[in-house]
Formats: C-alpha cells, sequence, structure tokens
C-alpha cells in the first residue's frame, strides 16, 4: 500500500519544481521532504527524482504516479466535501487569494455578509497577483481566488479548477479632473503610470497603446493602484483604469471612453474538489452579494 503523505509531497514536487520550495510551502527541512521521498522510491522501486541543477525532474513513472496520486487526493478532497455538504453548516477557514482593486471594492461587504450568515466560517485573506494567485490555488495554497482576465490576455488555465465569472467592468483612460484629453491617442506624449511587467494589466495596456500607434511613455511602474490613482488625479501620470475603483463612490479623475469599449472580467476559482464545501459556497455567494450592492 502506497503512503498517501509521501504521494502528496511527489503531487508537490510536481507543482513547485524545487524540493526547497516544497519543505516551504508544508513548513517541514527539505532534508525530511528528500527522506520521505527516497522512502518513496523505495517504496514504489524505481527511479522518481533526478538532479537538474537547483531543480529536480521527475522520471517518466514520476509523472504516470502524480498522475495516479492526483486522482487519489482529489477523491479524498471530494469525500471531505460530501461529508460537510451532508452537514449542511457552513464552518471552517476558507483561505482566500484576491488582487487589490477587488479586495479594495469587496471585501468589506463580503465579511461584513459571511459574519452575518454563517458566523462559524473564518476567512483568511491574502493579497496575490492573479497569476501567481490561480497556480496557488491550483498547489492548494488557496482555497479560493479572486482574479482577473483582460482582453486579449487569457489568464492561465489550471486543470481541476472550477471557475465562476463574478463581475465585468468597463476599461477606461484616467486623467486629472483638468485635462482635456479626448482620445488614447491624445494622450500618446504624456507621462504613464502602469503596473509591472508580467502583469495582465501591463500587456493589455501596451497592447492597446501600440494599436493606437504610440509606444507609452511609463514613467511610474508600481502593482499598487491607489498610487496610480494618486499620480493621475495630481496631473502627474495617464492611465487604464478598471471601472471597479470607481463603484460605490465618485472617482476623482476624469474617465474617457475607449473606441474598443475593452471589458476586463472578474472571477472567482476555486478546486474542483473543494466547491462544494458550504464555506467556499457561502463566501462566493457573499462575494456575487458585494457586487451586487454596488451596481444597486
Amino acid at each position: 500500500m502506497l503512503d498517501v503523505r509521501r504521494l502528496r509531497l511527489l503531487r508537490e514536487v510536481h507543482v513547485r519544481g524545487t524540493i526547497a520550495a516544497v519543505a516551504a510551502a508544508i513548513h517541514q527541512s527539505p532534508s525530511s521532504v528528500s527522506q520521505q521521498l527516497s522512502q518513496l522510491e523505495r517504496e514504489v522501486g524505481v527511479e522518481l527524482l533526478r538532479k537538474v541543477g537547483r531543480r529536480v525532474q521527475l522520471t517518466s513513472e514520476a509523472e504516470l504516479l502524480v498522475a495516479h496520486a492526483e486522482a487519489v487526493l482529489e477523491r479524498l478532497e471530494l469525500a471531505e466535501s460530501d461529508l460537510l455538504a451532508a452537514a449542511d453548516e457552513a464552518a471552517g477557514t476558507v483561505r482566500m487569494g484576491i488582487f487589490q482593486s477587488a479586495a479594495l471594492a469587496l471585501l468589506p461587504t463580503t465579511l461584513r455578509l459571511v459574519h452575518e450568515r454563517a458566523p462559524r466560517v473564518r476567512i483568511v485573506v491574502t493579497q496575490r497577483e492573479p497569476e501567481t494567485a490561480l497556480h496557488e490555488t491550483f498547489a492548494r495554497d488557496f482555497d479560493l481566488v479572486v482574479a482577473e482576465q483582460y482582453p486579449g490576455h487569457a489568464a492561465p488555465w489550471h486543470p481541476q479548477l472550477d471557475r465562476q465569472s463574478l463581475t465585468q467592468d468597463a476599461i477606461r483612460l484616467a486623467t486629472a479632473t483638468t485635462a482635456t484629453v479626448a482620445s488614447l491617442r491624445n494622450a500618446a506624449r504624456l507621462p504613464w503610470v502602469m503596473e509591472p511587467h508580467g502583469a495582465a494589466s501591463r500587456h493589455f495596456a501596451e497592447q492597446l497603446c501600440r494599436r493606437a500607434g504610440f509606444e507609452p511613455d511609463v514613467q511610474f511602474e508600481t502593482a499598487d493602484l491607489q498610487a496610480h490613482v494618486a499620480l493621475v488625479s495630481s496631473g502627474n501620470a495617464v492611465a487604464l483604469l478598471p471601472d471597479l475603483l470607481w463603484r460605490g463612490g465618485t472617482p476623482p479623475v476624469r474617465l474617457v471612453d475607449l473606441a474598443e469599449a475593452p471589458v476586463r472580467t472578474v472571477f472567482t476559482a476555486s478546486p474542483e474538489s473543494l466547491a462544494s464545501r458550504p464555506a467556499v459556497r457561502t463566501v462566493r455567494a457573499a462575494l456575487l452579494d458585494a457586487v451586487g450592492s454596488m451596481q444597486g
């Protein structure tokens, strides 16, 4: 009989790539992880890992075993989810990853609703960029993630993640309230603020500017959208910003509609084996109602 805990470790190596990353994720020492994987190799009687620089590479036999391990672990999660669903009481901890603008707009109402509806549910929230958070949800670091998808830039796709649309919001050009910019092309010679390279919003913004016939002069780079708003409202930059930032309030900037009328999609994702858990369903429902309360 194969040890499920060691099978889980092998999957962790497959997902995270290094023994050190696995050890950090499960709060064990690298030597302890290595010893358990060596024991698994002895149990199955074949080589499972090969050293490639600082990383380890799974053998073909290990890849085969990982596929079976994922199926076993998913069934165990589903069994636990079914038991929790049968009890029909939302309780326990939900680990949620969420990006900044969604957190600012949705978290206060979401937390209040969950506390009112299911006081035994505890939400642990971590701010994460969507690309990172989706992978971490696949790796089971989060039970639920709020992520985004920009036009022409598909969010990373991981197997066995249940995705549900949360809302859509327009993306518009933001300028100072005193500015007279009438179109994206008018902003060609102005300083820009954008998120760092690698963010979906950065790729989208650069591509939109290039299609308009110019390369944006990015003088400010930060992942903090509150800093974007401050730079724009003070007249130091322009930016492409989503409407979710303004829901429930008056924007301190001037917003210019774009010819392409781009729309961003905000969605939630959870491992399929966890999506039926009452606590996860409760948090998802509260997020939807938080969106609805801003639209009402």
